[in-house]
């Protein structure tokens, strides 16, 4: 009952944070000193400015000025005053109390971050440009408009409405793409299925391929189809294209009854079904591997297993945006702790799943000012929509996580860190990622919420194998669909040999040189480095022992 009015926050963990950082300010005279003298300091500067606005030397951002990555107050009409006024002082508050929250001595770094972090998402709600009467860019578009935005606003909230009340509806943002229609096309075939996965091969549109196929083992968070989305930005079509063969999982989308589905059953029904499937089907060929995200580190723990038990099935791995090592997981560890996950397994216990909106919830604050508050004011202030989106789409097409495996997950990899410590059991044995001595091409990106480029860096000193290291610009999603045809992308590459110094990330930020485009074409020639001579392509699946027929791409399951 708590979690439904808490949105699945521990309010024990909040309370923890804020007894632990109160109580050491209240022992922190001096602190309590700087962070008044900042107040007061902060206002009289305001004070001033408004009164001498428009005397030399003034005028808009004159004060502080937003950050970068910050976009509420990026038109020109922000510069006009008092609206100009409104942001710098709402930005000065914010200054505040980030400093304020932030440099207690005593108060442990966690906890710290989480009243930061809370602090922050209830000085977004107060920010000007949520509001009509102080927003220059609503009350403009009311006065074009003779207030025809509100009407739209309101019909874009009722419509939302309905969307969230009516069962089974599909979000304003799937409405334009359809599964096997706009989105998840390129031609193939489901050629296995079990009780959690379907493997589909996709069909070569080249007349030879490497003898080598590639498997891709996205996240089970979200649905395959990242890397499939529309023909122009689809991994998979360009891959195909490039003369390989490439193989995909599919995760079932799990419910109260697959509760006790465990996460190394993910790894022995998705990454081990899909491989004695793809030898069946092209016999004694070493397999390209791919891992996206949270089916990264699933494909690290197979490779490490297979390394241990001398399974030499993997000719190279990648792992796309894919953490090994999750003491510096960014964000997302605020919402991960011995308090956070007993909260999150008594709501699961009861579901059998953590559900979609939990999980989305959960993404959405770590970049609320670009996914909730400015969408707010874009639908319900302005009356817009944004143009119709192919990745807001499978965006909103989420998935849900099963008891077990989501509690062994937090547990096991976020609390105890036991993959990167060597005490992570597979199959009552420990592996270790030092085991793995398959070549490796990791790629990180530069505004990762999720799993922040230098935890993914951490890999350089876990294995024992050459790592080639991709910086890219963007974000988790965005920087790795990041097609050849998009002009706005650059990275930065690095080979090291497993038997080369470690580099340090800022070293390597610093030393490396950037290269303008899509990172994709220097994956494939890396690929092809490691590729036998193309050769007539494979037979598109064998036939099921039972004889039944399996369904076209996309499959069945990513349509639950």
């Amino acid at each position: 009952m708590l979690a439904r009015l808490t949105g699945g926050i521990s309010p024990a963990a909040l309370l923890l944070a804020y007894t632990d950082w109160l109580s050491h300010l209240a022992a922190s005279p001096q602190r309590q000193i700087e962070i008044s003298q900042d107040a007061l300091v902060g206002a009289k500067r305001l004070f001033e400015s408004a009164q001498h606005y428009f005397s030399p030397g003034q005028g808009p951002w004159s004060l502080i000025r937003p950050q970068p990555q910050d976009r509420r107050f990026e038109r020109p009409e922000w510069e006009s005053p008092p609206f100009n006024l409104f942001a710098q002082a709402f930005l000065l508050g914010e200054q505040w109390w980030h400093n304020a929250t932030t440099g207690v001595r005593g108060v442990s770094r966690q906890n710290e971050a989480i009243v930061e972090f809370s602090i922050r998402q209830l000085l977004d709600v107060l920010a000007p440009s949520n509001f009509a009467a102080t927003n220059p860019e609503v009350l403009q578009k009311a006065f074009q408009s003779g207030g025809q935005n509100f009407v739209f606003g309101w019909q874009n909230f009722c419509s939302d409405w309905m969307g969230l009340v009516s069962v089974g509806r599909r979000s304003a943002d799937g409405d334009d793409f359809g599964v096997g229609e706009t989105v998840a096309t390129s031609p193939g075939k489901v050629v296995f299925r079990n009780e959690l996965i379907e493997l589909i091969e996709y069909y070569p549109t080249t007349s030879k391929v490497r003898p080598e196929p590639i498997l891709i083992v996205p996240a089970w968070i979200m649905k395959y189809y990242i890397l499939d989305l529309s023909p122009h930005n689809s991994l998979v079509k360009y891959l195909t294209g490039e003369g390989f063969t490439v193989f995909m999982i599919s995760w079932r989308n799990p419910d109260a009854g697959d509760r006790n589905i465990a996460f190394d059953d993910y790894r022995k029904l998705g990454v081990e079904a899909a491989l004695a499937t793809i030898e069946d089907i092209v016999p004694d060929r070493q397999v390209h591997a791919l891992g996206y995200c949270l089916g990264g580190t699933l494909l690290s723990i197979a490779a490490a297993t297979m390394a241990r038990d001398g399974d030499k099935r993997l000719k190279s791995i990648t792992l796309l945006a894919a953490q090994t090592d999750f003491t510096e997981a960014g964000e997302l560890t605020l919402f991960i702790n011995e308090s956070q996950v007993a909260f999150l397994e008594d709501i699961m216990w009861e579901r059998g799943v953590l559900d979609t909106t939990q999980m989305a919830g959960a993404f959405q604050l770590l970049r609320s000012n670009d996914l909730i508050w400015s969408r707010i004011t874009r639908d319900y202030l302005m009356g817009e929509r944004a143009p119709p989106s192919d990745l807001m789409a499978w965006n909103a097409d989420a998935t849900r996580l099963p008891y077990r495996m989501h509690s062994e997950y937090l547990r096991r990899l976020f609390l105890n860190n036991d993959l990167a410590e060597g005490r992570y059991l597979v199959e009552g044995k420990p592996i270790s990622l030092c085991d793995i001595h398959t070549p490796l091409f990791v790629v990180g990106t530069v505004r990762d919420h999720v799993a922040p480029w230098k935890s993914v860096y951490k890999l350089h000193y876990q294995v024992d194998a050459d790592v080639t290291f991709l910086l890219t610009s963007g974000g988790h999603n965005a920087g790795i669909v990041a097609p050849p045809s998009e002009q706005a992308h650059s990275y930065q590459v690095k080979t090291k040999a497993a038997d080369a110094p470690y580099t340090g990330p800022d070293e390597w930020l610093r030393t490396v040189p950037q290269v303008k485009g899509s990172w994709w074409p220097e994956w494939t020639r890396w690929l092809a480095a490691r590729s036998g001579e193309p050769s007539e392509p494979p037979p598109m699946g064998v036939t099921p022992a039972d004889g039944g027929r399996l369904p076209d791409a996309p499959g069945d399951y990513v349509r639950e």
